[in-house]
C-alpha cells in the first residue's frame, strides 16, 4: 500500500506538534540563515531601487564629466588624480559646439577639491532662520533641462540674469522649508556667504533617500557669472551633457576625444578626467553590493549547514525510535520508495517550517528598518521569499536522504524484532 504525499505531510506536522521544542532547536540554524538572507536581500534590493531612482531622476541620457571618475570611490585617490587640473567653462562650451550628439551642456562651479584643507559647507540665513550644510554652486540656465530639475514654485534664472551677474538664486525644497516655514519664499532674500540673493524659484524634492546626499535638497543654485563675481578663486567645474535620445554612446565617444585633445593627453596614456552616466554608476554600485551579498550568502550557508546536520541527527534518531513502525509498514506491503518519501517529507517539512519562520523574522526586520531608519530603504522581494523557502526545503531533502535510505533498507523481520 502506497502512502500518499498528503498523508506523509500530515504525519510530519503531527511529529512537529508533538516535539515542538526539539523541532525548533533542530532547525534553529536554518532559521538564522534564512533570516539573515531575507534581511540582507531586502536591504540590498531597497538600496538598488533607491540608487536607480536617484540617478535616473537626473536623466537617463545625461553624461557626467569631472576631473575624477564620477561615481563611487573606494580607497584613497592616487597622487596623479589629486594633481589633475580642473575642467573649465571653455571645455563645456567646446563640447556644446563640437559634439553633434550632445543636445545640451551645463557646468557647475564650486570650491577646488584636494587643497588639503577641509571644505566647510556654508549656511543660508533668512531673518531668524538659518540652515547649515547647504550645497552652494554656480551654474548655467541649462541646468534645469540637463539635470531634469523640476521648479515647483517660481522659475529658474535666465541667460540674461547670468550674463548681467544678477544676485538671484533657486533653492532646494528642504532649504525652502527650513528658511520659510510659514511664508512664500519667492521674492524673499537669503544670505549665503555674506551675499544677499533674491529667491526666484524652488526646486522639487529629488527622488531617492539613502544614496542622496543630505545637502541634495538644501541647494542654493545661482547664475554662473554671479558666482564667479563673488568667488573668483573657485575654479572646480563639473560638466553635465544631455545626449540626443539613442545617441548617448556616440556622445560619450565624441566628448572623450575632444577632452583628450583639449587636455593634451598622449595617445598612449589613460584619460585624466572621468565620464560616467547614471547607468554606469548603478552598475558600479551593483558590483559592490553583489560582493556584499556573496559574503552574506557564505556566512548564512554556515547556519544552513549547521541546521542540516541537526536535521540529519534528529532523523537518524527518529529512524532508531521508529524501527518497529518501519517493520510493520514494510510487512504490510510498503515499498522502499514509500519509506524514503515518508522520511524525506518529514525532513523537508521540518526545514521548510524553519524557512517560513526565518522569512517571517526577515520581513519583521525589514519593517523595523523602514520604521526606525527611513533613510535606509528596505524591500522584501517575492523572489527572495520563494528562494528562501525552496532553499530551506532543499536542505531537508539533502540532509534527510541518508536517514531515509537507511530506514528503507531495514529488514522487516529484524525491524519487527527490535525492542
Amino acid at each position: 500500500m502506497r502512502i500518499h504525499l498528503g498523508e506523509n505531510a500530515r504525519m510530519a506536522f503531527a511529529t512537529l506538534r508533538e516535539h515542538k521544542l526539539r523541532s525548533f532547536l533542530t532547525v534553529l540554524g536554518v532559521v538564522i540563515g534564512i533570516t539573515a538572507l531575507i534581511a540582507v536581500a531586502s536591504i540590498l534590493v531597497g538600496l538598488d531601487r533607491d540608487v536607480r531612482a536617484y540617478l535616473n531622476d537626473y536623466g537617463t541620457d545625461t553624461l557626467f564629466v569631472f576631473k575624477l571618475n564620477p561615481g563611487i570611490h573606494v580607497g584613497r585617490l592616487s597622487s596623479e588624480e589629486r594633481m589633475r587640473k580642473p575642467l573649465t567653462l571653455e571645455d563645456a562650451l567646446a563640447i556644446q559646439e563640437s559634439c553633434p550628439s550632445v543636445q545640451r551642456v551645463v557646468v557647475e562651479v564650486f570650491p577646488r577639491l584636494g587643497t588639503g584643507s577641509p571644505r566647510v559647507p556654508p549656511s543660508a540665513r533668512h531673518r531668524g532662520h538659518e540652515v547649515f550644510g547647504i550645497e552652494y554652486t554656480g551654474t548655467l540656465p541649462s541646468y534645469e533641462q540637463v539635470f531634469n530639475a523640476r521648479v515647483t514654485r517660481g522659475r529658474f534664472f535666465t541667460e540674461g540674469e547670468d550674463l548681467h551677474r544678477v544676485d538671484v538664486a533657486v533653492i532646494g525644497h528642504d532649504l525652502a522649508e527650513g528658511l520659510f516655514p510659514t511664508e512664500d519664499p519667492i521674492g524673499k532674500s537669503i544670505l549665503v556667504g555674506g551675499v544677499s540673493y533674491e529667491v526666484v524659484g524652488v526646486l522639487g524634492k529629488r527622488k531617492g533617500q539613502f544614496f542622496r546626499d543630505e545637502s541634495a535638497d538644501k541647494t542654493v543654485v545661482v547664475p554662473y557669472q554671479t558666482y564667479r563675481k563673488h568667488k573668483p578663486a573657485d575654479d572646480e567645474h563639473f560638466i553635465g551633457a544631455q545626449a540626443y535620445p539613442g545617441h548617448k554612446a556616440a556622445a560619450e565617444d565624441e566628448m572623450r576625444s575632444l577632452l583628450r585633445r583639449r587636455r593634451n593627453v598622449p595617445y598612449n596614456k589613460p584619460d585624466n578626467f572621468g565620464i560616467s552616466s547614471a547607468e554606469q554608476i548603478t552598475t558600479q554600485f551593483r558590483q559592490i553590493t553583489g560582493s556584499v551579498a556573496l559574503l552574506i550568502a557564505v556566512i548564512s550557508s554556515i547556519g544552513l549547514l549547521v541546521g542540516g546536520v541537526g536535521v540529519m541527527n534528529i532523523m537518524l534518531m527518529s529512524v532508531t525510535q521508529r524501527t518497529r513502525e518501519i517493520g510493520v509498514r514494510k510487512a504490510i506491503g510498503a515499498r522502499q520508495g514509500d519509506v524514503i518519501w515518508q522520511f524525506l517529507t518529514e525532513a523537508m517539512t521540518l526545514t521548510g517550517a524553519g524557512g517560513v519562520i526565518g522569512v517571517l523574522l526577515g520581513i519583521g526586520i525589514s519593517l523595523l528598518i523602514n520604521a526606525t531608519l527611513p533613510r535606509l530603504p528596505s524591500v522584501v522581494p517575492l523572489w527572495a521569499i520563494v528562494l528562501a523557502v525552496a532553499v530551506s526545503m532543499s536542505v531537508g531533502l539533502f540532509f534527510g536522504m541518508y536517514p531515509a535510505v537507511k530506514a528503507a533498507r531495514l529488514d522487516p523481520v529484524e525491524a519487527l524484532r527490535y525492542e
